[in-house]
């Protein structure tokens, strides 16, 4: 029996089962299948290769702290040859120093609108790396910058950090060149890998100098050509030397990390400059697949790491399926049904009676409505909205709650992002929201809306993260469990008023003045209302109760804050039509829209606002 009969499944197997037991010896970089070399020469055996950072003979590996390596190993009972060269990498997350000869082009290291694949990217606490490519939310559709871990993340980054194009090494002026904020990230043997939401620029996917984006992914194969964009270096060609590849790389602030690749090796049909067909700065840059001689859109692998010393370079690309996986994203936009929002949105008759949608009720707001396609409202799951188109929030939002079919479903893997069917420059992202103590606060409550058959629940679910639903609320506002009540209102009609089949329909917004604090160039509401319906059981009529929350003492100093109680007000819905220039009740009887009347209380007092204390105090 030869070698040959051992499959390369096998050999691949053979890897994933022992690259940690050999990875621990100090002197081994890695280990993969590749092509044996004897004499310098790449022969056509295929082999278990190691990776050593130093070559040394038999008798110097106890000074060095290792041992010999084997000969040869047993898979399938079959034994395969092993061979060892001797390769040191490095992630490049380190302070650039290249020879201006191998610099790339300068409009790969300025600040550029669109913004495309190739060019210097970087958080502001690393040098720079490269964006690799435009990648879309599996789920939602949402678009994203791809790179590596060490170069949008990095041992002292948080997600929501923001994100500078370019790099702090080609540009130190960071705050000006912010233009998205760290999504999602991961470092391990899935790969090392980053994405980041670009809201401040335009986004284009055609890589640089390559005329082609990423639309399709595949996985490598010994000796297939590729090439890359790559912020340092270029445009540079390579072979593929290596696949199933396991390396132990040393991360700043980590240690040493197992991460699981291939490795590429100089074409000689294309060399590079002075052979190095990557340095540092590279990272993050799509390798694609060569066909027609000429670069194709199908992605093989995001470049992480390069070759150290003298010797032609080598470089290491983390396998592109694996990291598309992992961080839960596309090389295309998903189909139209999972991308758009788009469901059965505000029910005006869910409660038997008429509680319909509100309408503009002045000039001012008719004129400030965003109208898309001749649309001004649009409908999502179980919830209904309009825009404004000077503020960039929500004016209102219309939903149904039903409490008897409500469902428990998770928001793991579930983003914020902006509704791709309106403009993204209409609507306020994350922008916002990176490290401060404000929250994307749901108008429409994600637990309100989650209710109906499965598949229809998950849609709800979905949709309530787009951010047209969200605006900045303090986090003692919006979290229940740090004592706010934004979100307890509706829990406590349920627990103290016999509902009639569990149904209720809200309405509520924000509040918008001219005198709203700003931060970060976008007018923070300090004030919000919320009407909800309802008919208790046996009850023939609709009743409403309406209330204005306000967060004005919350918003002062937001650098320095400090905690006082907010103020929560019971108003009449003719109110609160007034305050936000909206008709809240046409269709509804008007007497039963408004505060009901306590005992001993006059009309004239039952119409005044009135500040009190608790929820079970304003519904008790």
């Amino acid at each position: 029996m030869t070698q040959q009969t051992v499959s390369l499944e096998s050999l691949k197997a053979f890897v994933r089962k022992e690259a940690s037991r050999f990875l621990k010896q100090p002197n081994v970089t890695s280990i993969g299948v590749g092509f044996k070399i004897k004499d310098g020469q790449t022969t056509e055996d295929l082999c278990i290769q190691f990776t050593v950072g130093r070559k040394v003979v038999p008798e110097a590996l106890e000074r060095i702290e290792a041992t010999a390596l084997p000969k040869s190993v047993v898979i399938d009972g079959v034994e395969v040859p092993t061979d060892v060269v001797q390769r040191r990498y490095a992630t490049g997350a380190r302070e650039i120093h290249i020879d201006a000869k191998l610099e790339a082009a300068a409009p790969r290291k300025s600040a550029i609108d669109p913004i495309v694949p190739g060019v210097s990217i970087g958080h502001p606490d690393i040098s720079a790396g490269t964006a690799g490519c435009v990648v879309y939310d599996a789920r939602t559709g949402a678009s994203y910058l791809l790179s590596n871990w060490h170069v949008l993340n990095g041992p002292r980054g948080r997600i929501g950090d923001a994100i500078v194009q370019p790099g702090r090494h080609d540009d130190d002026r960071v705050d000006r060149n912010v233009a998205g904020w760290l999504a999602r990230s991961h470092l391990g043997v899935a790969g090392d890998c980053a994405i980041a939401t670009i809201d401040h620029r335009r986004l284009s996917a055609e890589i640089l100098e390559l005329g082609v984006a990423v639309n399709r992914l595949g996985e490598p194969e010994l000796g297939d050509r590729v090439i890359k964009s790559g912020r340092t270096t270029g445009v540079t060609h390579g072979v593929v030397r290596r696949v199933d590849t396991v390396v132990r790389m040393e991360y700043d602030g980590v240690g040493p990390t197992e991460v699981g690749c291939f490795e590429i090796g100089p074409d000689p049909a294309y060399p590079a400059p002075n052979e190095e067909i990557s340095m540092g700065g590279d990272s993050g840059s799509a390798w694609l697949a060569i066909q027609d001689d000429a670069p194709s859109d199908l992605m093989l692998g995001l470049h992480f790491a390069g070759e150290v010393g003298d010797e032609p370079d080598h470089a290491l690309a983390c396998y592109a399926g694996s990291v598309f996986e992992k961080l839960g994203i596309r090389p295309s936009p998903p189909t139209a049904p999972i991308l758009e929002a788009a469901g059965r949105g505000y029910d005006p008759n869910f409660l038997e009676l008429v509680v319909p949608a509100p309408t503009a009720a002045t000039v001012e707001v008719r004129d400030d409505l965003l109208v898309v396609a001749g649309q001004a409202v649009f409908d999502y799951t179980h919830f209904s909205l309009a825009m404004s188109q000077s503020r960039r929030f929500a004016r209102w939002v219309a939903w149904n709650i039903d409490g008897g079919a409500l469902r428990k479903l998770s928001r793991r893997g579930i983003d914020f992002r902006k509704d791709p069917k309106l403009p993204a420059d209409a609507q306020i992202g994350d922008e916002l929201y990176a490290n401060n103590p404000l929250d994307r606060g749901h108008l429409a409550r994600r637990a309100d809306l989650i209710w109906g058959p499965l598949p229809e629940a998950r849609r709800a679910n979905v949709d309530s993260f787009f951010f047209t639903n969200i605006t900045p609320q303090h986090q003692r506002f919006n979290q229940s469990q740090a004592g706010g009540i934004w979100g307890e209102l509706e829990d406590a009609i349920f627990a103290e008023v016999d509902v009639r089949d569990l149904r209720v329909s809200v309405l509520g917004g924000p509040l918008f003045s001219s005198t709203d604090p700003v931060y970060r160039g976008v007018r923070l509401p300090k004030q919000f209302w919320k009407i909800l319906y309802f008919r208790e059981a046996g009850a023939e009529s609709v009743q409403a109760r309406g209330y204005v929350l306000t967060q004005a003492d919350l918003l002062t100093g937001l650098e320095a804050l400090e905690l006082p109680e907010f103020a929560v007000f019971e108003a009449p819905i003719t109110r609160i039509a007034e305050m936000t220039g909206l008709d809240l009740f046409a269709g509804v009887a008007v007497e039963t829209v408004g505060r009901r009347r306590r005992r001993g209380e006059s009309a004239t007092e039952a119409g005044a606002i009135r500040r009190v204390g608790s929820v079970r105090e304003i519904l008790g």
